[in-house]
C-alpha cells in the first residue's frame, strides 16, 4: 500500500506542471526570454499548420506551470553547490559579479574580426559620416565597452593570451583621418574620418564602479558619464549654450534595479540591485506615447539646445537617453538595425551612433538604409568572369533597389567596392565574408560591372541580376 500510495504521490507531481497550464495565469517571462505563444491551427494563408506538433512542443516547454519557481531552484542549487550557471549566457564571476557570455570571445581574443572586417566597419562608418555631412549634420560614433573589457578582475580564472581587441582594432583604423579636411577632397577609398568617442580610457580613468555586478550594462552614473563625453564632442566650446556636467550631479543609490544576468538565472526572484538614480532636473517631454526606455523609438522634445537629435542605440542606451533627451530641443532615439539613414534628408541633424562592443560585427552584418555615395572609379583590369548579384526593391529610399553580392575572391585589405551602370557609378558598404551591399536607383541597373582591388590589381567583372 504504501509503495502505491508513493507512486501516486509522485504521478501527481509530475501532472502539477501540464495541469497547472489550464490556470488562467502562469506568470511572465524571465530576464531577457522570449516564450513560445500558443500555435495555430491554420497557418497565415489559412492552411492547415504543418508545424503545429513542433510548435505545441516548444509552448508547452516554455509555459509549464510552476516553470520560473523550478528554474530558480534549479539556478540556486547549481549555483550555490556545484558553482555552475545554468544559463548559457552568464557567467559566474568571483565576488559575486554575473558577466554577460556573449562578450567572452572578446575576453578571450577567441574570435577577433580580421583587419580586412575591421576596415569595411571603419570604411562603412566613414560613408555614414559623409552622407550625414552632405545633409548638415555631424556624426559622432561611439562603442559601449563590455563589462568584462574595463572590470576584468571579477571574471573567473581563465588563461587570457594577450590580443588587440576588435574595440582597440576599430579605434585605430578610425583615428587615420583625425586631422585632415576629409571633405575637401576626394574620397580615398584607404582613408577614414569618423568622430570617435573613446569611453574606454575615460571609464578605466574613474575610481569608482559605474557598471552593475550582476547586469551587463553601465548603471546610472555610468550612462551620465559617457553623456558628457560625447556632448564635449559635439557642442563647440564657444556655444552660446552651457552644457551641464551629468555626471557631476547629486546621485541617489536606490535598491530598484532589476539586473539582466540575475533575472535570466532567477526570473522570480525578487533582489534588487542598487542604482545611483540621477538628482538633477531632466526637462524634456516625450512625443507620442512612452511605454518603456525599450521602445523602439522614444521622440522628446524640450532640451535647451537648439538642435535635432537623432540617436542610434542599443540596451545602453536605456540609461543614456534621458541626458540626451534634456540637452536637444528635439530628439529621436532608434534602436532600428540595420541604420535608417536616408530619414535625415528632410532636416540636418546630429547623428550619434551607440553599439555595444560585442556586436561591433554589425557594422558588417546590416547595411545602412540610404542612397549609395556616387564615386569616380579607379582604372581597372577587365575581366571576363560575370558575378551574380540580387536585387530587391527598397521601400525606403523611395525608388531605390538593394542590390547585394560576393566577391569571388579575397580583396585587398583596403579595397572599396564599385558598382557601374552606364555612366554612373556607386560606392558599396563592406560586409563579412566579401560580401556588399548598396541602394542604387531602380532604373539604374543596366550594363552593371564591379569593380574592387585584389591583392595584386584592380579588376573590373561583368555582373547581371540573377532572377
Amino acid at each position: 500500500m504504501k509503495e502505491k500510495l508513493f507512486i501516486a504521490v509522485i504521478l501527481l507531481l509530475c501532472l502539477i506542471p501540464s495541469a497547472g497550464m489550464l490556470l488562467p495565469a502562469r506568470g511572465e517571462a524571465g530576464g531577457n526570454e522570449v516564450l513560445a505563444p500558443p500555435p495555430l491551427l491554420r497557418d497565415a494563408e489559412g492552411g492547415i499548420n504543418g508545424a503545429y506538433l513542433s510548435q505545441l512542443s516548444g509552448y508547452v516547454e516554455d509555459n509549464y506551470f510552476l516553470r520560473q519557481q523550478m528554474v530558480s531552484a534549479w539556478s540556486a542549487l547549481n549555483q550555490n553547490l556545484l558553482h555552475t550557471s545554468i544559463a548559457d549566457n552568464v557567467v559566474l564571476g568571483k565576488d559575486g559579479w554575473l558577466y554577460f557570455g556573449g562578450t567572452l570571445d572578446d575576453y578571450t581574443g577567441a574570435d577577433l574580426m580580421t583587419d580586412r572586417e575591421i576596415f569595411c566597419a571603419a570604411r562603412n562608418l566613414t560613408l555614414m559620416d559623409r552622407y550625414v555631412h552632405d545633409r548638415g549634420g555631424f556624426l559622432v560614433f561611439t562603442i559601449a565597452p563590455n563589462k568584462n573589457s574595463l572590470y576584468p578582475e571579477h571574471m573567473p580564472g581563465l588563461t587570457v593570451p594577450p590580443h588587440r581587441s576588435n574595440a582597440e582594432a576599430l579605434a585605430e583604423r578610425l583615428a587615420i583621418g583625425v586631422g585632415t579636411d576629409y571633405y575637401e577632397a576626394a574620397p580615398d577609398p584607404a582613408a577614414v574620418y569618423v568622430d570617435y568617442a573613446d569611453l574606454f580610457s575615460l571609464f578605466r580613468g574613474q575610481e569608482e564602479t559605474l557598471y552593475f555586478t550582476q547586469d551587463s550594462h553601465w548603471n546610472a552614473k555610468g550612462a551620465a558619464l559617457a553623456a558628457d563625453a560625447i556632448l564635449q564632442r559635439i557642442i563647440p566650446p564657444y556655444s552660446a549654450y552651457h552644457q551641464p556636467s551629468y555626471f557631476q550631479e547629486t546621485f541617489i543609490p536606490q535598491d530598484n534595479h532589476r539586473s539582466d544576468l540575475y533575472a535570466m538565472l532567477y526570473p522570480t526572484g525578487k533582489w534588487r540591485e542598487t542604482d545611483q538614480t540621477y538628482g538633477g532636473e531632466l526637462h524634456f517631454t516625450y512625443d507620442k506615447p512612452f511605454r518603456s526606455a525599450n521602445d523602439m523609438t522614444i521622440q522628446t522634445s524640450g532640451g535647451a539646445y537648439g538642435e535635432s537629435l537623432v540617436m542610434f542605440r542599443d540596451s545602453f542606451g536605456e540609461l543614456l537617453y534621458p541626458y540626451f533627451a534634456d540637452t536637444f530641443s528635439h530628439a529621436v532615439f532608434s534602436r532600428s538595425m540595420p541604420y535608417k539613414l536616408e530619414e535625415l534628408a528632410s532636416e540636418p541633424a546630429v547623428v550619434v551612433i551607440e553599439l555595444v562592443e560585442r556586436n561591433l560585427d554589425y557594422l558588417i552584418q546590416h547595411p545602412p538604409i540610404m542612397p549609395a555615395p556616387e564615386r569616380t572609379v579607379p582604372e581597372a583590369k577587365i575581366v571576363d568572369a560575370p558575378l551574380a548579384l540580387t536585387a530587391a526593391p527598397a521601400s525606403s529610399p523611395e525608388g531605390y533597389v538593394l542590390v547585394q553580392g560576393t566577391l569571388p575572391v579575397e580583396p585587398a585589405e583596403e579595397s572599396a567596392v564599385y558598382l557601374c551602370s552606364g555612366g554612373r557609378r556607386w560606392e558599396a558598404f563592406l560586409l563579412e565574408d566579401n560580401g556588399f551591399a548598396l541602394y542604387v536607383p531602380e532604373a539604374g541597373l543596366e550594363d552593371l560591372r564591379v569593380v574592387f582591388t585584389a591583392p595584386e590589381e584592380t579588376v573590373s567583372l561583368p555582373a547581371f541580376v540573377q532572377k
